[in-house]
C-alpha cells in the first residue's frame, strides 16, 4: 500500500468517528438500562435499541476492517514505542469489540428469540449454547465495556496529546486535515 497517504480517506473517517459515537452512546445507555425499572417506558425499548446499533456497530466494525486491509492508510506519527503502542491497542481495541459483539449476541439470543433491529431485519439466534449463557455472557459484556471505554478514552487523550504536545498531525489525519 502506498504509505505517502496525508490523510484517512472521507470512508475511514466517517466509520471512525460513527464508530466512536456508538460506543460512547452504547456504554451510557447501557449503564442507564440496567436501572430500569419494569414499569418503566423505557423498560422494553432500551434494550431494543441498544441491541439494534450493538448489531449496526458490528457490520461497521466487519466493513472497516475489511476496508483498511484494502485501502491506503497513513504513516503513524510517533516514536517507535508510541507506534508499537499504537498498533497494539488498535487490535486489543477490535479484539475487545469482538468480544462485546458476541457476549451482546449471546445475552440476547439464550431465550431463543432472534435480534429484530430496527424492524429492518432480524438476527437469528442459536439458542443457548451452554449452561448460564446469559449470566456469563453479560458479566463478560460489562468487563468489556468498561475496558474498551477506558481505552477508547485514552486512545482519544493520545491523539490529543499528540496535536497539542507533540504539535503533529495525528489528529488531523483523522478529520482530514492533515499539513
Amino acid at each position: 500500500m502506498d504509505n505517502n497517504v496525508r490523510n484517512y480517506n472521507p470512508l475511514a473517517r466517517a466509520m471512525h468517528w460513527i464508530s466512536a459515537l456508538a460506543v460512547f452512546g452504547l456504554f451510557g445507555v447501557g449503564l442507564w438500562m440496567v436501572d430500569l425499572s419494569y414499569y418503566s417506558e423505557w423498560y422494553k425499548t432500551a434494550p431494543d435499541y441498544h441491541r439494534s446499533v450493538g448489531i449496526l456497530l458490528a457490520a461497521v466494525t466487519v466493513i472497516r476492517l475489511v476496508w483498511k486491509l484494502v485501502t491506503a492508510s497513513p504513516k503513524v506519527e510517533g516514536k517507535s514505542y508510541e507506534v508499537a503502542a499504537a498498533k497494539i491497542a488498535h487490535g486489543f481495541m477490535y479484539i475487545n469489540l469482538a468480544a462485546l459483539f458476541i457476549s451482546g449476541y449471546l445475552i440476547s439470543t439464550s431465550d431463543g428469540r432472534g435480534i429484530d433491529v430496527f424492524n429492518w431485519f432480524t438476527v437469528p439466534s442459536m439458542g443457548e449454547l451452554f449452561a448460564n449463557q446469559s449470566d456469563l455472557a453479560g458479566t463478560i459484556h460489562y468487563y468489556a465495556a468498561w475496558v474498551l471505554i477506558i481505552m477508547a478514552s485514552v486512545h482519544a487523550l493520545a491523539a490529543i496529546k499528540h496535536h497539542v504536545i507533540d504539535k503533529d498531525d495525528t489528529l488531523r489525519k483523522m478529520i482530514g486535515a492533515s499539513k
